[in-house]
């Protein structure tokens, strides 16, 4: 079949569906059965429909369009990637479509369905969790995708973020070298790979360094609001903790104000150590002590990343490493 004819009727009668059915499929609709979509999707690679008249009528198909996926829009962290990604898009002359998945795995295959039926020709994840649907998704792409500030433990999604296991266990070896005998680790949710698989491998490390025990007592696993920080205050002295490394800043922020309201002296009764070094680490009093990420490069890398891999140029490292660094403030000793 000539690929510049092929039509949502032809796919329709190929896969036996109706084309309100191709339509909801090419636009991410969730109202269609798993077994139809996959039929479906596997006639459009087939015949490499382009739903789009624009790119199918262009020899290049490139629309010079670049989706980015962000987790939650109102995020200091993500929105201050999202300006490294920003900056380098323009330089490169590439579109930008913003698309919030508000941290849903369903919403985020969703999101994605739809930007690829937005014909884009690069895709920036950022995200919290990899879920293998999504990978299946990533896999199947035919753009390119890049991970920024994100982790795929299996490595193959291409990705720039920095080594969260060292920095976490850097911060909290610090609050044991000050005397910290019980520090508390404070994270979103444990299905998320960031947190159980490096950001508590890191804390692990450093407890086993300095030849503490892993006490499940002090981990507090809960979701990324302001709210949730603020309501753990009980829980952290029911437990015992003198110190805390919180693996988010709004987060921190909220562990930090639960506190002084109870009336506990941050940072001489209790020590706090956050994660992303946002501008949020400097809105509270005291100002919180932070590990570092160039939140700002981390987004510029992972674009320029994505520029060469959609003008397949050589690159040279897949999955980059950026430096962290450790910044003392006032909310430790």
């Amino acid at each position: 079949m000539d690929k510049q004819t092929v039509t949502i009727y032809d796919v329709a009668r190929e896969a036996a569906v109706s084309m309100a059915t191709v339509s909801r499929v090419v636009n991410g609709n969730p109202n269609v059965k798993p077994a139809t979509r996959k039929k479906v999707l596997e006639v459009i690679d087939r015949l490499d429909y382009r739903p789009n008249a624009v790119a199918r009528g262009l020899a290049s198909k490139k629309t010079t369009t670049v989706g980015v996926i962000i987790p939650d829009v109102t995020n200091v962290y993500f929105s201050s990637l999202a300006r490294g990604i920003d900056d380098i898009a323009m330089m490169y002359k590439y579109n930008i479509i913003l698309a919030n998945s508000d941290e849903n795995g369903r919403k985020e295959v969703q999101v994605l369905n739809t930007l690829m039926a937005k014909q884009v020709d690069g895709i920036i994840f950022m995200g919290n969790e990899i879920t293998d649907d999504l990978r299946k998704e990533f896999e199947r792409s035919k753009a390119p995708v890049v991970l920024a500030g994100s982790v795929d433990d299996t490595g193959k999604t291409p990705s720039v973020n920095i080594d969260y296991v060292a920095a976490v266990k850097e911060a909290v070896k610090n609050l044991i070298d000050r005397g910290s005998k019980r520090v508390a680790f404070v994270s979103g949710p444990m299905d998320q790979a960031i947190n159980s698989q490096y950001r508590l491998k890191g804390y692990k490390q450093a407890l086993a360094g300095a030849g503490i025990d892993f006490d499940e007592s002090l981990v507090f696993e809960t979701d990324y609001s302001y709210q949730a920080g603020q309501s753990l205050e009980p829980a952290l002295l029911a437990a015992n903790a003198d110190s805390a490394f919180v693996g988010d800043d709004e987060l921190a922020a909220g562990v930090l104000n639960g506190l002084t309201d109870a009336g506990i002296d941050v940072p001489n009764k209790f020590e706090i150590v956050t994660s992303n070094d946002t501008k949020l680490t400097e809105l509270v009093r005291p100002k919180l002590s932070s590990i570092t990420q160039p939140l700002y490069d981390i987004g510029a890398v992972a674009m320029r990343l994505l520029t060469k891999l959609m003008e397949n140029d050589e690159v040279e490292e897949n999955n980059v490493v950026l430096p962290y660094g450790l910044m003392k403030r006032q909310s430790t000793k």
